[in-house]
Formats: structure tokens, sequence, C-alpha cells
């Protein structure tokens, strides 16, 4: 059926801010999709309260609307824009929900609007448990058998019905809490009753247990006509039981039978027929390993996180065929777009493996709970194709920057072969390696399996790669061996430790022998059809398929690897900006990187795309083949800069900002010279390499102290010391991360915290605004709310801060991207804290909020041009007539048992944006954009350290001008009831009942502020309080700053009359 002419514009529901289980993919798929609509001539309308995105940018669609994600602002975008067509299937699951409510609500219907690429029937059949079960049973599928319970006696009956182990799982609660495994009576009572507890509406769902079945994933494409294919099946490693996004996964499957294969293909055929989905729908099973009985665990009705990887996986473009779908095509109509010449009702074959691994955020949450269960934890992922599974393995291993490289990163020598086995039972980051230890000791593969039931033949692969270790420790180094090394992509520097050679011998023994990396073209046909985008992987011993390509410059950008708390999307953006950009320039341009989810190694981005680790070695077995004129590191975080050093022995000029310039700004010694030649004043402070030294330095500065390791981004490290027993901790923690670089410590100042991101072309510096954060220094940028324009800042503090900004580019002779971070203290006291010269994860929202295309700027000045010839008078930009807020958005109820006190050390995922005409009513819009929607019960908590009573006593009148109850701990109730506010005091939670805790879990609690004192030895009991609030669904604030700006949106903003801002126009 060809295109339905009825549909003219659309409104495109994007995901929203990235938290844990809803990332970049959708960032991807979304953009893809906008892309794909506006194709056909379709105008598109966004919203999306993300700005960090390439989605939320005005080249995508045609209004984009950066507001909160809820059902009011849909209801009056819907109004003023008056779409015909809603497209909800590319926001992950918030786009889903939003849309759902809209329809049962009759609103769509009442304003003509239509829902495409499903209906509301199909999203119901597959999202709603009950439902879901019906129709499975009425064509056949199996389920696993289950109840909903409201008694722990129902429960006791259920499980004694089908058997134990059961799973439970408590309605209605955060990410999985509450709910667990059974596997006796004992244990299901004891789950079940804080299970009962911590459901709002007091019910779980008891389930057969089918963990350590194998998982296995299929995503398949209907049109409306009913043609259907697979696109890609995908295995777990990991058994059911572990969470999908954190399992290790391999495309396609390599341990099914054709007959499994095709059982459960026809399955998944039957399926979306059944539930009439139109686009790409993922499917999920579980399939008992000893016989051929199998399950269906669930059916997402929507573009996934496996889509996203099924896509990078195939080349097939999942998001932009679905789109096509939702318009009325069907799928023998579309054309395939990397061949140009098959359609996409062709079936991807694979002739490579392909890897996935998560990206878990352990180093970040030290104290945090490493096992893993039915709960999503990472926060990104990489992938990796090879043409043989250990050599796609170990790509992948390399590529998370996790001071990984071989299957012998963890040493487990330690254990005895008892403790072993132990731990091998236990799920957690480290299991691949655990596995690899136990094969050492000469465990034999039953046994691993049977404890870990990870099938027999990954063990076998991994046993592969330690006989590979083995045989390179004990035999002589052949060029049979090394080319067989390499053939299962053992890199250089691994093979040179174990047979004792320089990295060096190796490099050029391989070269001499020709064992070189050649590079295999991905055509998602198995090479029956030639490819016309090229996107490259590196195999060992087989021909090169990469095009010689002259006549043009060439620019090699280096992406940002995996999203990592600390290094998000954002440089993602800057890199795709920065590729585009050169290519208007007329160069050849050539991205890698190893992150499936993202818009930068989507295939058409850049002219070449090499999806490979970020490690010197394999850039230059790139760099062998491509000889390029220039490579840019400015736009790729931390992991692009990193790998300056080693571009530059290969030959490969810098772009931009030279390296030693990189090296001044990181450097105290150097850097200090700098300040004092630009007259610059910053906090006193010194540099040390012991405990000893830093606690000498600390006490001639006078406490409290800032420590942090030199060269690290997103504040790893990082920390508050207020007495000499903290420094001795915190060194200790610092040495753990990897030492070669000295530690800063630096008198610590409270002011407020300025950030300005410039671009600089060596003469003359364009400043697009200055931000300015809510909460004092000492909180990690990433982690504070921002905006822009600053609100409080005197005219002679902003010329200093513009002067202090030029002064600083022009020394470190910056070309391109500089960040700037200064304490401003009283009416204009400027210190600068920190200077990075390079791109910064500010750079989307700052570049949003002014319509200044920073990157592309920037990008054109790295090649030459000026900025005054591109049409911008140099200095500091006027100010928009329109506050800009931006909100940090956290995942904290996801990882167990990690602390959610924010200090210098980031510990945000992601962020969202308010903007309109005041700056109350740009605060409220981020607060709800991050989910903060209050009042509900106004009911609210307060425990505050002493020092902060006098400001949380204005605080708690203003809560209680709007009505709220509160409840404070001893001190805080005294020093409230003293300045005439009521409070009913509260015990604290080692205290006997009713106390804090008991309050909490009462689920009428909307709001929880607690300051905790400063320094290691702050009390278990905050901890406590924090972990509880977040897991029950509360909001917890840990500066008073914060809770300044939240009474402050509340007391002057009504939800219902929000103005709409379209970004595209500013």
């Amino acid at each position: 059926m060809p295109r339905d002419l009825s549909i003219k514009k659309v409104l495109v529901i994007g995901s929203g801010p990235i938290v844990i289980g809803q990332a970049a993919e959708f960032d991807y798929a979304g953009t893809q999709a906008c892309r794909s609509l506006k194709e056909e001539g379709i105008e598109v309308v966004l919203l999306n309260s993300n700005p960090a995105t390439i989605m939320t940018d005005k080249d995508i669609a045609d209004s984009v609307y950066i507001e909160p994600l809820t059902v009011e602002v849909v209801e009056q975008l819907i109004k003023k824009e008056k779409p015909d067509s809603v497209l909800p299937t590319l926001g992950g699951q918030a786009g889903l929900n939003l849309a759902m409510e809209l329809e049962e609500a009759g609103f769509l219907r009442e304003n003509g609007v239509r829902l495409i690429g499903t209906t509301s029937e199909t999203i119901k059949k597959a999202e709603d448990r009950l439902e879901f079960k019906a129709t499975m049973e009425k064509i056949g599928e199996p389920v696993a058998a289950s109840l909903v319970v409201e008694s722990v006696d129902d429960g006791l009956a259920f499980a004694n019905k089908i058997g134990y182990p059961v799973v439970l799982r408590p309605a209605y609660t955060l990410g999985g809490s509450g709910g667990g495994i059974a596997h006796d009576s004992h244990q299901l009572v004891e789950i079940l009753e804080n299970g009962l507890r911590l459901s709002r509406v007091g019910q779980v769902l008891v389930e057969r247990c089918i963990a350590g079945w194998k998982e296995i994933e299929y995503e398949v494409m209907r049109d409306s006509a009913g043609n259907c294919i697979t696109v890609c099946n995908m295995e777990n490693i990991d058994p059911v039981g572990v969470h999908t996004g954190d399992s290790i996964v391999v495309a396609p499957s390599q341990t099914l039978g054709d007959k499994e294969y095709q059982m459960l293909r026809t399955s998944a055929l039957n399926i979306i027929s059944e539930l009439n989905i139109t686009g790409g729908c993922n499917v999920q099973y579980a399939l008992n390993p000893d016989t051929f009985e199998y399950c269906v665990i669930e059916v997402n009705p929507r573009v996934s996180r496996s889509s996203a990887l099924a896509s990078k996986a195939t080349g097939y473009p999942i998001a932009k065929v679905s789109a096509k779908i939702a318009l009325g095509y069907t799928l023998d109509e579309i054309k395939n777009a990397i061949t140009q010449k098959t359609y996409a009702s062709f079936e991807p074959m694979l002739d490579y493996v392909v890897v996935k691994l998560p990206r878990l955020p352990f180093d970040k949450f030290i104290s945090a709970k490493r096992t893993l269960t039915t709960q999503m934890k990472a926060t990104g992922e990489v992938m990796s194709i090879c043409d043989n599974f250990e050599g796609a393995l170990m790509k992948a291993i390399r590529s998370l920057e996790q001071h990984v490289d071989s299957l012998m990163s963890y040493d487990f020598t330690g254990l005895s072969r008892d403790d072993l086995l132990e731990q091998l039972a236990i799920v957690d980051d480290m299991r691949m390696w655990k596995i690899a230890e136990a094969i050492r000791r000469g465990i034999d593969y039953d046994t691993i399996y049977n404890i870990t039931k990870v099938d027999k033949w990954f063990i076998d692969k991994f046993a592969i790669i330690v006989e590979m270790e083995n045989a390179l420790k004990t035999q002589e180094l052949t060029v049979d061996l090394l080319r067989e090394a390499k053939r299962i992509e053992f890199p250089d520097n691994v093979i040179a430790r174990l047979t004792g050679k320089s990295e060096r011998e190796i490099h050029d023994m391989r070269h001499e022998n020709g064992i070189v990396a050649a590079y295999k073209i991905v055509d998602t046909c198995a090479a029956e059809f030639a490819a016309e985008t090229p996107y490259y992987y590196s195999v060992y011993g087989s021909e090169n398929e990469v095009e010689k390509t002259e006549g043009k410059k060439k620019v090699l950008v280096l992406g940002s690897g995996p999203i990592r708390i600390g290094q998000g999307i954002e440089f993602d953006f800057c890199s795709v900006h920065c590729t585009w950009a050169f290519a208007k320039e007329g160069y050849e341009t050539i991205i890698v990187n190893n992150n499936p989810e993202t818009v930068s190694t989507d295939f058409d981005i850049a002219d070449k795309l090499y999806f490979e680790p970020l490690t010197p070695e394999d850039v230059e077995s790139i760099v062998d083949i491509e000889k390029p004129d220039g490579a840019v590191v400015q736009f790729g975080g931390q992991t692009a800069i990193k790998l300056t050093e080693a571009l530059m022995k290969m030959g490969v000029p810098i772009l931009g900002t030279s390296a030693e310039n990189v090296d001044k700004a990181e450097d105290r010694e150097l850097f200090d010279e700098i300040l004092e030649e630009c007259g610059i004043p910053r906090p006193t402070g010194g540099t040390v390499f012991t405990a000893e030294e830093a606690k000498e330095v600390a006490n001639r500065l006078g406490y409290p102290v800032l420590v942090r390791p030199s060269y690290v981004l997103g504040g790893q490290g990082m920390q508050i010391a207020i007495n000499d027993n903290d420094i001795d901790q915190f060194i200790g923690i610092i040495n753990r991360i990897a030492q070669d670089h000295p530690i800063l410590v630096d008198k610590y100042l409270q002011g407020k915290e300025i950030e300005v991101d410039a671009v600089c072309d060596g003469t003359d510096i364009l400043i697009p605004g200055i931000m300015e954060h809510i909460e004092r220094a000492g909180i990690h940028s990433g982690d504070s709310i921002s905006v822009y324009p600053a609100q409080s800042l005197t005219e002679s503090a902003k010329t200093k801060i513009a002067e202090y900004t030029r002064r600083l580019a022009k020394s470190l002779h910056v070309i391109g991207m500089i960040n700037i971070q200064f304490i401003v203290c009283g009416e204009d006291d400027v210190y600068v804290i920190e200077v990075n010269p390079r791109s910064s994860r500010t750079v989307p929202y700052i570049s949003k909020v002014t319509g200044i295309p920073i990157v592309p700027l920037a990008t054109q000045v790295i090649i030459g041009k000026k900025i005054k010839d591109l049409g911008y008078t140099p200095g500091l930009q006027p100010e928009a007539d329109y506050v800009a807020v931006k909100m940090p958005v956290f995942s904290f109820e996801k990882i167990r048992g990690a602390d959610i006190s924010l200090g210098p050390e980031m510990k945000s995922t992601g962020e969202c944006l308010g903007i309109a005409k005041t700056f109350d009513e740009a605060l409220y819009k981020a607060f709800l954009g991050a989910g903060i929607k209050l009042p509900k019960f106004k009911n609210m908590i307060m425990t505050v350290r002493d020092e902060e009573h006098p400001a949380a006593v204005e605080i708690g009148r203003r809560f209680a001008d709007i009505g709220y109850h509160i409840f404070a701990t001893s001190g805080t109730a005294r020093a409230l009831k003293e300045a005439g506010v009521k409070a009913t005091p509260v015990r604290k939670i080692e205290q006997e009942s009713p106390n804090l805790l008991d309050l909490i879990l009462g689920h009428k609690i909307d709001l929880v502020i607690d300051i905790p004192a400063q320094g290691a030895e702050h009390s278990k009991d905050g901890f406590v309080i924090r972990r509880n609030a977040i897991e029950t669904g509360v909001n917890v604030l840990t500066a008073i700053d914060t809770a300044e700006a939240l009474i402050t949106s509340l007391e002057n903003t009504d939800i219902k009359k929000l103005t709409l801002i379209d970004i595209a126009t500013v």
C-alpha cells in the first residue's frame, strides 16, 4: 500500500532524560525516524525534555519543543500545533505511556488526532500483564504460570501449586525493588511481606521461576499488509534472571539448533501477527536448555534497546523502516538504505559475530551491590564485530575503558577451589573472569555449567582464549602462534606481557610477516549484493575490503565510546555535529566509535564508519590504511583526549588546540604559570603524591580542602576533606582508581559556581552565554541545576568572566572549544577552578538555548576560518529574553546500596530542560521534566546539619505557607519551632518505632530534605533514609540550594498555564 496522504503533520514524542534502562538508543531511533519522515515531506513536531541529544536539534524536526513529558504539556502542545497524527513508538516506555494516557482519556479523539505506527489495542495487549497472558493462551503460546496476590496466604497456596522456585514482583514499584526469587516457603514469606508493604496498591505478582533457562530475543518487523520478517535473533550468554540490558549478548545466536531457531522464529511471527503490530517489535523468550520447552517472557511493541543493537549489528535501519511503515508503506516498497538495491522485505544475513557488553557504573558507586538481577544497572554498552566469537569478545572487553584488556584483567588466583566455586554462583560484573579462572584451574565444563548455566559452547570459547594465554606464556613466539593470537584479537600489549617482549617488538614482528588488520564491510546480506554505505569491522587473516579513496582531505573523528556517568550522550552530539560540519567543508569524514546506542554510529552520518575499540593499537590499524590528514580529539570527551599522544606518534596531525596546550591546562605547575601571566586568581593549593604530603598542604591551607586526581572527567575520585582522617581515606580510594598522575589539593571556596563554554580562533573569542549553578560550589557541575542567563551576577563580574576567558584561551592558544569553571565570591571576586580546552557536557544545552551552533563554528575555526568572517561579533553575546534551566536526572533507585548524597563526584545519568519567559516557570518545568510533580500529600521530612539551620528555617516557613506539614528530626524541629514554624518532631532511624523510616514507608510523604554533614565520617542514618525514600519513589534533596529552588518554583506556577517555546525558531 503506498503512503497514506492524509498524514501531513506528525508529533513525535521522545523518551526524555537519560536514565538507566532508557538511554541513548532512543535518541538514535528518534533521530533516524524524524529524518525518515522529513524525507517524505512531512512536517515534524518534536517533543522531548532532553537537551543533550541530537534528536532535539533544530536540524532534525520542523518544530522542536524541549518541554517536560507530562500529559498537560502534550495536551497544550497538540492544541497549539494541531498535528493530525502522533507517533509514540520511538520514545521508549515514557513515550508509549503518555500516548496511552491521552488515548484512554479520549483527548486524541476529541482533537482529531490519531496514533500511527501502532494502535492502542496492540499496546494494551502487549503491555498489560493479564491481557498479554490471555492473548498468548488464545494462540497457544506458552507463558510462565503466574498470579497476582494480595496476601501472604494466597502467595503460599499458589507457590505450592506451581512448585518452587518462584519470582515475586511487587506492582508499581520502581525498577523491581522489593521483589526477588524464593526457593522455599520460608524465603517466600519474608520477601512477600516486604513486597506487599512496598507496593502502593498492595499487590505482588507470583510467577514460576525460569531462571537458568536460555534467554533468546527476536527482533521482528511487520507491515499493515501482514508481511513479516526477522531482522535478527540474539542470544544472552547469561541465563534468564539477568536483565537483558546487563547481559552479554551475542548476535546471531550461536547455540541454537536449526529446529529451535525455526520454532522460535515461527512463534515470534505468529505473535506479532496476532497482536497486529506494524513496525519494529522485540520478542523475548526463555528456552529450556535440556528440552524443546520455551515460554514467552515479554513483547515490546515499540523500538527498544535491542532494536538499536539489532540495527547496528545487521545494518538494517529498524527505526527508519518503522517510520515508513507508520506512513502506510509496506516492506516490499521500502528500499534498503545500505545496498540501495534490495528492499526492506529482504531478511538480513550475517557472516560475522556481534558481541555486546554492558558498561556498569560500579566504579562511581563503590558502596553499591555489584550483583546483576532482573533490574537493569548498566548506563551504556559497547559492541564489537568480528568473524569469530573469541575475537569479538576480546575486542568488546577492551572497548569498555574499564582498565580491562583480556580475560586476565581481574585476579582470582588467591581463592581456594571451594571459594572459587562459591564465587561462580554469584552473578556480578566479573562473572566472565571467574569462569576463565575456573577453566585455568582445570574445573570441568559440567561443573561450571551446573553452577552458572552458561552454555558449554561459550565455556569452550572462553577455554580457547585461556589456552592461548598459556601458549603465549610457555611456548616460543612463532609467526604461526602470533597469527593465531591476532586472529582471536589478542591486543599487542597483552601478547607482549605474556611473552616478556616489548609492545613495539610485537608490532614490528606483525608488520614484517604481514599480520595486519583487514577491514570487512557490514552489508546486511552476507555479500550477496554490494553495499553503498561503508561500515567496517576488523579481522585478521583475510583480505581487505576498504575502498581506497583519494582526492579529498580526510579527517578522523574519534567518538566517545560507551555512555557512562560523567561522559554521556553530550559528547556524541558534539562528534556528530563536527562530522557534519567537516563534510560541508568538503572533507571526507571517518568516525571511529564502538557504542551501538548512538547517532554517531548510524550508517549514514560519516563517509566511513569503523566500529572498533578506541585504543591506540586499534586506531593505528585504521590510520595505516586511511592515512588521514588530521584527527579531531576535542569532541569525544576524555576517551578521545587520551588518544592524543598515540596519534601524534603515528604522525597524525591533531586539528585544533595542540596537545602541549591541552597538557598545560591539566598540569598544575604549567597552569599556575599561565594564570600568573594572565593575572587571574585561583584558589590556593598544591600538587602531592602521598597522603603525608597531602595532609601537610591541607593543614597549611586550613580545612576544608578539595582532594582530586589530575586527568579525570566527571569528577571521578574528587572529595571534600574536613580533617586528616578523611585525607587518608580518600587518598586510598584515589590510588585504587590508578595512579601515575599526581593528586591535587585545593582550598575549598564556597561561592557561586559559574560555567562558560567558548570558541576561540587564536585571536578572537566567542562566548554564547554565562551559566550559573543554583547549588554552591562543591557539587559537581554535571549534578547541579544550571541557569542561563546567569541570574545573580553583577555587570562587573560578567565583564571579568569574559575577560578572563579571553586571556586564558589566548595564552593556551586554543583553536576550537574551551570550557572554564569559575567561582564568584561576593560582588566580583572571580576565581578560576578548572579549564578544559575541549568540548564539555554543557555544549548541546547552551547551543540550543542561545541558537548559536557552537560545534559547527568550532569545527570551521579548527579548519582555519576566523570568527569575524563567520558573521559573529567576538566577545560575550547578548542574553536571550527567556530563561533556560538545566536539571540533572538521577537513576538512584536502580542501583541498590549507592549513596545518593551529592558532592564533587558526578552521579547523574542525564538531564532535562525547562525553558520559559520567567525564571520561576522555567524552574518549575525543569522539576516537572525530572519527574518531580508536587504537591501530592503535602507532607515532608526535614533533617539538616546544624550549620544550615538558619537557611532551613526559612525554607520550612515557605513550605508551611503553601500548606505543607513538616516532620523533622529533633535538632531541626527545635530550630523550626524557635523561629515560629510548626513542625512535628520524629525519631531517628535507630530509635524505636514509629520513626523516620516508618513515615517514609507509609507512602504519604512528598519530599525529604536531608542535608548530610560533610566528610567521610557521616552517619549511616542519613544513608538509610535516602535509600529507602528513593526506593519508595519519594523525592530526596541533599542540598539546601536545590530545596530553595523547588519551593520558589512551587510558589509561583500553575501546571495548566505553561508557555511553550519552539527552540527551532531561536
